[in-house]
């Protein structure tokens, strides 16, 4: 099998994963390749997802290397062994890959957390509000590539009605919606689609005051992509070059502090509802 010459971020956190586990083990790659009677090259090649591994030398490699956390062994396996063409697969070759790979994350994550400053998060924006978006980026976007933006972003929204998807929480910023993208009436949809949109069973939209005693972290927007096992949890860092992707522990652990400090600070679902509602009527 010739190696990929495309590779997405779960394939290449599969291997990210393997190398750790390695690594904390104490072998080297020929050590691990002696154990699976292959080339020692061939064992960077797939910690670097050139390659893909089977279940039965993911759980081959786990066990030599003494893992005994069968729910973390058992979600490489899972991610090893998806062959699922994701919807989003369409736009390959005309979306850029980070767009992509955010969007694969979101599909296999358990749960998603967020939060945004300057703008309501993608999933849930509306299609002229992300237009007003989209028209602050640099190069200007074409009217085609305009328009398969925006069909990519509205069908993120479809993550909500995954059965896997355990829940959606928000953090908003109050800047965001007192920022008028596309002018009065498209903010004042937006913030009625926010609305609307929070009362869906599996989201949580929560505002974060103008009042609030500090905010830290201030200017990021992050998104925190809970993993079948808390060891593959996932932050996205958006930028004006491309999403950013963390997995380190100590990253991890960061930004969960990040956002729970973020939710001690906002206000409770109803008056958030209610400071959602107040925005838009003062528009």
């Amino acid at each position: 099998m010739p190696p990929r010459t495309v590779t997405t971020a779960r394939q290449r956190r599969l291997g990210t994963e393997l190398r750790k586990m390695r690594e904390a083990a104490g072998y080297n790659a020929r050590e691990a390749a002696a154990i699976l009677g292959i080339d020692h090259t061939k064992i960077s090649q797939v910690e670097t997802a050139r390659f893909g591994v089977s279940a039965d030398r993911v759980r081959t490699l786990a066990g030599a290397y003494k893992c005994d956390d069968q729910a973390y062994v058992e979600a490489l396996v899972a991610m090893a062994t998806d062959r699922t063409r994701g919807w989003w697969e369409e736009y390959r070759g005309v979306l850029s890959a980070g767009f992509l790979d955010v969007t694969e994350l979101e599909h296999n994550s358990a749960y998603l957390r967020t939060y945004q400053i300057v703008h309501v998060p993608g999933i849930v924006q509306t299609e002229a509000y992300a237009r007003a978006v989209f028209e602050f980026g640099f190069p200007r976007l074409s009217g085609r590539d305009m328009e398969i933006m925006l069909d990519h972003r509205s069908q993120r929204a479809r993550v909500l009605e995954r059965a896997e998807l355990s829940g959606y929480t928000a953090l908003i910023h109050e800047t965001a919606l007192r920022m008028r993208f596309g002018g009065r009436e498209v903010t004042q949809r937006q913030l009625d689609h926010l609305l609307e949109i929070s009362e869906h069973p599996k989201v949580t939209v929560r505002v974060i005051p103008f009042d609030s005693d500090g905010v830290a972290g201030s200017g990021q927007a992050v998104l925190y992509a809970g993993g079948p096992v808390p060891q593959l949890d996932t932050v996205h860092l958006d930028s004006a070059h491309g999403p950013t992707f963390l997995d380190a522990d100590a990253q991890l652990r960061s930004y969960r502090q990040l956002l729970s400090a973020m939710e001690k600070r906002a206000l409770g679902v109803k008056k958030s509802r209610d400071l959602i509602r107040e925005s838009a009527h003062q528009l």
